[in-house]
């Protein structure tokens, strides 16, 4: 089973990357041990002396949020465009989790942020932070699956490991367009990978009707008082055929609670 050992956090000084770097301490807590790493990108080059001056603003940052933690918060510096940095020092770093804020955009559908491409670029366990929002450490989770079996179940194991960090409930919701009572084998397929990865955190699998996904998603949010909404994004898929990301990219724009994509 998945478990978190480090945590990389995008960062650049924005009132977003500091509240993301803030929720990222409390998830973390001060017992647990887990380093979490936050990473600056800058696309000019770097002096000894813009890095000591950064080192320098980010401990001042670190020290404001008064949250302790077992390991001291570190600071990567690099040259690079900011996504493939991250995804970068992800892979050299064996970074299990990343945790980057996000302003959100509610204005237009097919706008990118530098969070949704991340989201939709990487190929590892990302959460987005919505600026703005009174976020709570999760205790009431959404895990929202299609009416597709679930390629890789072993995904699940990183929600495991969430739900067992802050004993919290696992409700697994599935909104169809058309009839719910479709696809019965594959449901049954999913329920008992829900229950042997999910174990006794899994409390529920409610399927709704709903012609516009997202809004019944963000409606079951409002409504059951979730704290994270989990995913599994098929942009990657490999035994069907992979989709766009267009879900997953308005989720991550849209939604008032953290969103976890399990890839």
């Amino acid at each position: 089973m998945s478990s978190i050992s480090k945590i990389l956090v995008p960062f650049d000084f924005t009132e977003p990357a500091i509240a993301a770097l803030e929720y990222t301490l409390r998830f973390v807590g001060f017992e647990r041990p887990i380093q979490v790493q936050a990473i600056y990108a800058s696309t000019s080059n770097i002096s000894e002396s813009d890095i000591k001056e950064t080192q320098a603003s980010f401990d001042k940052v670190v020290g404001s949020l008064n949250k302790r933690t077992k390991f001291k918060p570190e600071l990567l510096t690099v040259k690079g465009e900011l996504v493939k940095s991250v995804l970068e020092a992800r892979k050299k770093n064996k970074a299990d989790l990343v945790i980057m804020g996000t302003l959100g955009d509610m204005s237009v559908d097919e706008h990118l942020t530098n969070t949704s491409s991340l989201v939709l670029e990487a190929d590892c366990p990302v959460m987005s932070v919505p600026y703005g929002e009174e976020i709570n450490i999760p205790k009431e989770i959404a895990l929202v699956l299609g009416k597709e079996e679930i390629e890789n179940p072993r995904l699940l194991g990183m929600l495991l490991h969430i739900a067992r960090m802050f004993n919290a409930k696992v409700h697994v919701l599935t909104i169809y367009k058309d009839s719910i009572y479709e696809e019965n084998a594959v449901v049954e397929s999913n329920e008992d990978s829900l229950e042997y990865y999910l174990e006794h955190f899994y409390v529920e699998h409610t399927f709704e009707k709903n012609q516009d996904i997202e809004k019944g998603i963000l409606d079951y949010i409002e409504e059951k008082n979730i704290d994270l909404l989990t995913i599994l994004p098929r942009n990657h898929a490999q035994k069907t055929k992979p989709s766009e990301g267009r879900l997953t990219k308005l989720l991550t724009l849209h939604s008032d609670v953290p969103v976890l994509t399990l890839d």
